[in-house]
This record gives C-alpha cells, structure tokens and sequence, in this order.
C-alpha cells in the first residue's frame, strides 16, 4: 500500500473552505458563527461581504496566471492559504463552502455517489429532486444561519443553476439571482451591494477556470483567458463596491494535467473489475464498492495495477485518517469499500460508465496533491 506523505490533509475547523462563511458571519455579528480564519481585523467595520468562489482557481495555480491576473496577483500577495475538503471536487466544495461543514458531515462527499441500498450512480451536477436534496443534505447552511440573524443572504450565479438539487443543498436560505455571464454577475452583485439596508452577504460564482482547464488544460490560451475574466470581474468590484463592503475570492480546488500516459482505464484491464460491483467517485479519487468477501482481493490486485500511482485503502482507514471529518453512519455508506486515491498526475478512467467526455479531459481534480487542495484566501476593499 502506498503511503500519503505527499499528499496534504484537510484543515478542518482551522484554515478550510468550511471556515470561510462562518468566519465571515463572525465578522457580520451572527451569534455562535466563529472566527476561525480571523478575519475580523479586515472585516470588523464591513456591513456587505462578497463571496466569489473561482472554479478550479487553486492556489498553486495564481503563479501560473499571474500574467493574465494583476489584480488577483496583487491581492494575493501575503495572503493566507486554505485547504479545501476531500475529495477536492466541486459539488463537495461548494457544500462544504455553503454549510460550513466537512464532507462527512454534510454527505456530498464525492461527484458521483452510490445512492445506498441502490446501485445508481448519483451526478450530483445533474441532480433535482432525487433524492431529496434537503434528505441527502440534512445541515442548516450558512445562509439559513445569516437570515435567522438578520443578516440578508443572496447568491448570484448562472441561470442553469437556480433550483438544482446542489444549489438547494449548498445555498438554501439565500435568495437567487441569475446572472448568466462575468458582465451582468458584476451588475448584479454591484446592484445588491448599493441597494442593501442593514448586513448582507452576497455569493457569487464563475466556474470558466475550471472548465477551460478540463477542456485544453492549464496554462493554456484558452484558460488563461479565463483567468483574465476572473480578473476582470475582481477589478470591476473592488472599484465599484459600496464602502462598507468587502470582497472575499477563493476556490473550490486546484487543477493539474494528466498527460496520455498517466491514464489507467478500469475497463479496459479485467484485472481491476474483478470483485467490483458498482464503481462511483471519479478519475482522481475512485471508490469501488465490493463484492462480499473481495475487499482484501480488490485492494491487493489496485495497488499492485497501479502502484505508486495511488493510494489505495479501506473506506475505514479513509475515515480514521480524517480525510472527510466526522462521517454519520449513514454518509459512510456512500463512500466505497475501498478509496483509491491518485497520486502525482495520474487517472483512473471508467470509460464504460463515465460521461464521455471525460477522458478527452486535459485537466483534472479530485485528489490531495498540493495543487489540488491548497487554495487562496484573498481580500479587497475600499
């Protein structure tokens, strides 16, 4: 079994995409929301605080773009540095931003989940009503916590996304605006920030970066011009934000590049389905639930397929390591048998049963490389 020493855990309740909204609440005088990322001596005269969360935009990856991105560079300058949750994968991220909580606790611990009892496969991007997103999802978020307190909360983001099951896991509480590009986000968030009458907290959302990076990888052309919209919009709302308003940006994960031959395809090597019945999770963070009495089998013969490759464990020993924070029984039962962690820059495709267009991906994420799971904590204001 490969060891996890170059990989970076998650700083839950200390330094996590789970603190920022409850550090930002602290700081907006909501009574039991702490401060654990002590923002108060930027934000203790702030009224309106703004949230963006960049898709894909890990902290590793600032450098990289630090030509396309001067203002994101100039606030990023001494900034501290946040670990997301595990796995490092947008629908987990944002439930993780939204409730304040680690993965285990508030159940969205993976893109695609194993629905318990069932073998359907949970996208959690395509998700509505089943299940029910206030069953599958069961915390209080952060916007119910600020609306209980006065505190008046807002998310704008794309039009596609108003009413998903995700959004009415991570964000229910808050009232949604559409806002279908960069330009008329800036707009929008701008408006609510002017026309606001007593503490608001305003979450906004592009998710460009991460697309791009998918789709030609990064440092590309493409997703540098991706970046440069990102900027474009930080640059519009630090001008153009109120006084007595602060903007917040950080990410839901990092990104790296897989090149051709760092891919391992599960359906293409009978080795690795034997013992398998159902395989859920994605390229860089697998899990395989088992057939009765394979476990040690499937573990022995995905560590000796993959090698230094991955890391591959027991669910138990995912959990005991504090990958996902505390995890109820029943969120245990939607991470596999076995999680197969990948390490350096490789995936493990499922070509048979993931969306195709996933293994035309130049980019990926999922796992806890530094790349991956370090991200920024940036703060402007007037």
């Amino acid at each position: 079994m490969s060891t996890t020493g170059a990989l970076v855990k998650p700083r839950y309740g200390e330094a996590s995409l789970a603190d920022v909204l409850p550090s930002v609440l602290s700081c907006l005088h909501v009574p039991g929301a702490r401060d654990s990322l002590q923002l108060e001596y930027v934000l203790h005269d702030i009224r309106t605080v703004v949230v963006l969360l960049v898709d894909g935009l890990g902290h590793q990856l600032l450098s990289v773009a630090r030509r396309s991105a001067p203002t994101l560079a100039a606030l990023a300058d001494g900034a501290p540095v946040l670990t997301a949750g595990f796995p490092t994968t947008t629908p987990t991220s944002l439930t993780t931003l939204g409730t304040g909580a680690p993965p285990g606790s508030h159940g969205v611990v993976g893109f695609f989940l194993r629905v318990p009892g069932t073998d359907r496969i949970l996208n959690h991007i395509h998700w509505h009503d089943d299940p029910d997103p206030l069953r599958w999802q069961p915390l209080s978020t952060q916007f119910d916590l600020a609306r209980a307190a006065g505190v008046t909360p807002w998310v704008v983001s794309r039009p596609e996304f108003d009413g998903s099951g995700l959004t009415r896991a991570a964000f229910r509480g808050s009232r949604y605006v559409a806002a279908a590009d960069i330009d008329v986000t800036a707009e929008r968030v701008i408006e609510l920030a002017r026309s606001a009458r007593g503490r608001t907290l305003i979450y906004t959302y592009d998710p460009q970066v991460d697309s791009y990076g998918h789709l030609y990888g990064v440092g590309s052309p493409q997703w540098h011009r991706a970046i440069a919209d990102v900027d474009h919009l930080v640059t519009i709302l630090l001008e153009r934000l109120p006084r007595g308003a602060a903007l917040v940006v950080t990410a839901d994960h990092g990104q790296i590049n897989v090149p051709p031959g760092s891919r391992t395809d599960l359906d293409a090597d009978p080795r690795l389905r034997v013992g398998v019945d159902v395989v859920a999770g994605e390229p860089r963070v697998r899990y395989l639930h088992t057939a009765p009495g394979a476990l040690d089998d499937v573990i022995a013969t995905w560590s000796s397929v993959l090698g230094d490759a991955a890391v591959v464990m027991p669910r138990e020993q995912a959990v005991a390591e504090g990958w996902f924070g505390p995890i109820s029984d029943e969120h245990l039962q939607r991470v596999g048998d076995v999680v197969v962690m990948c390490t350096g820059d490789h995936v493990v495709l499922a070509t048979k049963t993931d969306p195709a267009p996933v293994a035309t991906f130049v980019g990926f994420h999922g796992a806890a490389t530094p790349a991956e799971m370090y991200i920024p904590l940036l703060i402007g204001h007037r």
